[in-house]
């Protein structure tokens, strides 16, 4: 499966629990996650999607760090399963 598949199943799976899915670009900051997720009362997390298998760049794991040192959750996605979970827990948080 490809990367840009599993990001239109979030984008969908995100928009029918009642948030948004946005396209994060930051040219000045690389190695950013491509998703911001946002949900009713304020719940924000950001996601990194990658093809099945394929694990973040080196300077991503760095960006990764950084926004879960300022609390704020990142997931790295690389299956269509693992949506559920995340929009499950963002719900539950």
């Amino acid at each position: 499966m490809l990367e840009k598949t599993i990001e239109k199943k979030l984008r969908e799976a995100v928009k029918k629990a009642g948030g948004i899915a946005l396209k994060f670009v930051s040219p000045s900051y690389a190695g950013m996650p491509d998703r911001l997720i946002l949900f009713p009362d304020g719940k924000v997390a950001f996601a990194e999607l990658k093809a099945p298998g394929n694990k973040p760049r080196a300077l991503q794991e760095t960006r990764h760090r950084l926004l879960r040192s300022l609390g704020f959750r990142v997931y790295v996605i690389d299956s269509v399963e693992q949506i559920g979970g995340m929009i499950d827990e963002l719900h539950a948080s």
